[in-house]
């Protein structure tokens, strides 16, 4: 890439790297989670809702075992659309980074390694979640439309799997912000030796 367009796109960018002020991949791979969490977590409550009947009858609560394959559907759905903008705009970020090449994770990897990883980790869960998402479209519609469990228990099975790659993915994220200080406001000025009273001004205030 020519050195002056690398330097022109630096100068446009903000105290965390990037040409806006609040990064955008963290924010969707939240709602990413929740959705798709959700949707393994109500699909159980309705697999297993002939066992927890009489709780909810006790608690006046008034559910029906449909009820609660419609969020589990829904949100599978919701999940494998935005894990789309997830992943670009975390690809978007990363070729944006400027990590520190001095400090090594809590695993043990390098900032350019926490990144690699990070990104396939991203493309396979883009994988997991839509297959998912069609999987349980096909049990909704044509293998289990007219059976009381709508779904199956190897694809509830599959969805807890696929957690304990969230939880290894999301802990490379939160090495990339929280260990490598990437995108990162504050960590960024220290390291440039800056003043920190510059974001009063530079970032929005919540409260």
């Amino acid at each position: 890439m020519n050195p002056d367009l690398v330097d022109q796109m630096s100068s446009q960018l903000g105290p965390n790297g990037l040409p806006y002020m609040l990064p955008i991949h963290p924010n969707l791979v939240h709602l990413t989670l929740g959705l798709f969490i959700v949707a393994i977590s109500f699909d159980i409550v309705g697999a297993l809702f002939p066992l927890e009947k009489r709780v909810f009858k006790f608690l006046a609560v008034p559910a029906s075992r449909s009820n609660f394959f419609d969020v589990g559907w829904f949100n599978i759905v919701a999940a494998a659309v935005v894990t789309f903008p997830t992943v670009a705009a975390g690809f978007y970020e990363i070729l944006l980074a400027q990590p520190a090449n001095d400090t090594v994770s809590a695993w043990g990897l390098h900032s350019l390694e926490t990144m690699i990883w990070h990104g396939v980790g991203g493309v396979v869960l883009l994988a997991l979640i839509t297959g998912m998402a069609i999987w349980r479209g096909f049990q909704r519609y044509v293998w289990r439309k007219d059976r009381a469990r709508e779904v199956q228990w190897s694809y509830l099975l599959t969805g807890l799997g696929v957690f304990v790659i969230m939880f290894a993915h999301g802990t490379l994220g939160a090495h990339l912000g929280g260990e490598f200080g990437i995108h990162i406001s504050a960590d960024r000025l220290l390291r440039a030796g800056e003043d920190l009273s510059v974001l009063n001004v530079l970032l929005p205030r919540v409260f």
